[in-house]
């Protein structure tokens, strides 16, 4: 399951009718808006094709400006970090458990890129 949140933008005239309409929607839930015409949805899917379906949905809307993903979630790749976090076993630093560690016990040692 992936979740992801859009920030759609409309012209302000336009806002109370397109928060109406996300309202009702059975493609996305809505959230919040502002008085600059910044609407915040969220969608679902299955895999990355029904969110980008049902984004490409929201921005053919009328009045729509732009809509863009702001923050995903995937739980395929989130249970694929776990799996490599469990394959690496107890390779974790000693500090990070450590309730007096301060950010002078962290040592940088580069890109932490495909370090586990």
């Amino acid at each position: 399951m992936n979740i992801s949140s859009i920030v759609v933008q409309t012209n302000p005239k336009y806002t109370d009718q397109m928060v109406e309409i996300f309202k009702e929607a059975d493609f996305c839930d809505y959230h919040l808006h502002d008085e600059k015409g910044r609407i915040i949805v969220t969608i679902e899917g299955e895999g990355v094709e029904e969110e980008i379906s049902k984004l490409v949905k929201i921005q053919e809307m009328e009045h729509v400006i732009s809509a863009d993903m702001s923050f995903a979630f995937s739980e395929d790749e989130l249970n694929a970090e776990r799996d490599k976090l469990e394959l690496a076993g107890n390779t974790l630093p000693e500090w990070l458990n450590d309730e007096n560690a301060t950010r002078r016990d962290i040592k940088y040692n580069g890109d932490l890129k495909d370090r586990f």
